[in-house]
This record gives C-alpha cells, structure tokens and sequence, in this order.
C-alpha cells in the first residue's frame, strides 16, 4: 500500500466501520445505562453522573436535578453514578457516605433496601431486551418476515449430509425434535454444533425419514472474516415458490419479537455452555475490532438489517452483563442476593477483592477476544 492510498483507506475504515460502530453500540450503551437511571430515579436515588464513554469530557451539561450529563472520550461503554458509588463499577464508597448530609444519604443507593438496588441494577440489562424486542417486532410488523422452505435442492458428495443419506428434495422439519421453520434457522441449528450427532426428521416422497448427521467443523470464509462453523453439505433450494413472506398483526409481530430475542438468548446460552464443556470453540468470541469490522458489512445491507444488527448487540450486551461477574451487573445482583440470605451487605474489603477478580477477568476477556479478531482479520 503506497502512502498516498493511506488516506483513503483510512477514511474507508472511518466511515464504513468506525462510524458504524459507534451507532450500534451508542445506543446499545445508551439503552442500557438509561435502564439503570430512570429506575434508580424512580426510587428516589440521586444521580452525579450519566456518562457516555469513559475518560476525559468531551462535552457534557447538568440537569436541573444535579446530574452531569457526558459524553467522554473513549466511546467503549458507559456508566451511571448514583450517590454513594466509589466509581463507574457501582463499589460503595463508605467514606463519601460519611460526609454527606442526612438527606444526601438517604437518597444514595446503599442506602435503599436489597431489593430497590437489585431492581435498578436489573434495569439495565432489562432496557436491553426490551430494546431488542421493540426492533424485532418492528421489523416483523413493517417489513414482514422471510422464510424459505428448508427443502434441500443439492447434497455435496463426500460430506456429512451424503454419509447419513439425504437426499434432493428432502424437507427438515425437525432437529433433536425442535421444529425447523425455514433453512436459516437450519443452518443456525447445523453451524453451531460442530461434531455432535444430530437426529434430523425429514419429509420424502410424501412420508417421514429419520437421519442422523454429525456437522464437520469447518474453516470458512464469510462477510465478516473467518469461521470454525459446523457444516452440513446441503444447497438450499431455489425454487421461488420455496420463499415465503408473512406479515403479522401487531400482536403477532410483538410474539415473534419475543421469540427472536429470547431464542437468541438460548442459542447464546447454549454456545457458552457448549464452550465451557469443551464442545464448541472459542474462536468464534468477538471484541470491539470483530464487532466494527461486522457492522460494517451489515450497514452495507441496509437500514432494516443494521437495526436487526442493534438488537442482537444489545441482547448480547443484556445477557453478559447478567453473568454473574463482580463488575458486571450479575455480580451486584450477586453480592445483593448473598445481603439478602445473610441479612447484612459482604464487608467493604471483600466486595473490593470480588470487584479486582471480576476486572482481571473482564481485561483477560478483552485481550483474548482482541487476538481471536485480529487473527480472523489477518487470515481472511
């Protein structure tokens, strides 16, 4: 690459990537931040700081109720400061209790009952589900859904598919016993269970078969760089009369947003369950530079999919912060549930070595999901 081709790549990066990105995850963080503020509000907790971004200030203003409103300058997050937090990670700060009025006190959040703290905490990730289900459920409702039959046209020899004996024009209609809607939700099934025996109920010639196939773990490249997935060896079919469109009521659009969301939450579930059992690779995790160089090739689609893209960011981003890390939100919710069935709040030091372990696991996370991109990237 010559320098004077750095500038326009650069400005490529800046605007097809970076930009992006920070879209998707400013209202992501946004969404979810603001879960925390408005409940916490509503039960009567002040408020120092809203934060978008950590570090120096960019721009920022108060609000007739004291909170200063910021956007900062490293855009990887956010947080919400209520009176007597420490810092951004919510660690009670004992001594800044101690100096406060009566009244200060009163409206800090240690100050509040178990339960009102573990309510503003779950807010959070709440706001996040509830934004993908919002999305989903627009999306449903004004562009309607798309399914296409999951009629196999071609099976490739020598693979997985042609060993358990499937044939062109077979039709999936069960995996394990989970029903199969359309071919995407085939591929999904097929993709992320690499090396596990899978029983497929088909449709031939007017009756049912039962197959059992075991998807080969596969390096592939795709839009957004390489994959380990799991792999079948089935063409889906092309024939038009296969693709279906439906457009739901109002009701129907908000079930199917709540079946989107919450099916993307088993599937994640499952992956990291699958990862931590040994069965699934965790190559596939993503960071910032995985998550940028995606939402570039979704923006490229269109509006409607970049959407789609934001919901499934925030039920990820929803879903994490419940895992019950100290940092994150499942570890507030954990140390208030461990207050709750002892009747008195872990001691300050305790709290502060679970908050220290909780951040070396998140930074360790940060680093190897950074490598897991740049080696994707570089091998793509």
């Amino acid at each position: 690459m010559s320098f004077l081709s750095i500038g326009p790549a650069l400005m490529h990066i800046l605007v097809f990537n970076v930009i992006p990105f920070l879209f998707v995850l400013g209202i992501v963080v946004f969404v979810h931040e603001f879960g925390h503020f408005i409940v916490g509000r509503l039960c009567g907790v002040g408020v120092w700081t809203f934060s978008m971004g950590f570090g120096p200030e960019l721009l920022g203003f108060k609000d007739r109720k004291g909170t200063r409103w910021r956007i900062a300058a490293i855009p990887l997050g956010g947080y919400v400061k209520f009176y007597g937090d420490q810092n951004a990670a919510g660690l009670p700060d004992d001594a800044a209790l101690a100096k406060m009025s009566p009244e200060m006190r009163r409206q800090s959040l240690p100050a509040q009952p178990v339960w009102a703290r573990a309510l503003i905490v779950a807010a959070g990730p709440a706001a996040n589900f509830l934004l993908a289900i919002a999305i989903f459920s627009a999306t449903a409702y004004f562009y309607g859904r798309q399914t296409l039959t999951p009629r196999i046209e071609r099976v490739e020899p020598a693979s997985a598919a042609a060993a358990a004996g499937f044939q062109p024009g077979d039709v999936v209609l069960q995996i394990d016993g989970q029903p199969i809607p359309g071919f995407s939700e085939l591929q999904q099934v097929v993709s992320t269970h690499p090396g596990k025996s899978l029983t497929f109920l088909v449709e031939r010639d007017g009756g049912e078969v039962t197959l059992s196939a075991t998807p080969v773990l596969t390096d592939v490249k795709t839009p957004f760089g390489r994959q380990n997935i799991g792999l079948l060896g089935v063409r889906p079919s092309t024939d038009p009369s296969d693709l279906h469109y439906t457009y739901p009521s109002l009701l129907g659009a908000v079930g199917s947003g709540i079946s989107d969301t919450f099916g993307f939450v088993e599937k994640t579930l499952s992956y990291v369950g699958g990862m931590l059992m040994g069965r699934e690779s965790a190559s596939q995790l993503s960071g910032p530079l995985g998550i940028g160089q995606a939402v570039g090739v979704v923006a490229s689609w269109g509006l409607v999919p970049l959407f789609n893209f934001v919901a499934w960011m925030s039920v990820s981003v929803g879903l994490i912060n419940l895992f019950p890390i100290p940092l994150l939100d499942g570890g507030h919710l954990l140390f208030f549930a461990i207050e709750g069935s002892r009747g008195r709040p872990l001691s300050e030091r305790a709290q502060e070595m679970g908050f220290r372990m909780g951040l070396a696991f998140v930074v360790a996370l940060m680093l190897f999901v950074t490598v897991n991109d740049i080696w994707r990237i570089a091998t793509s």
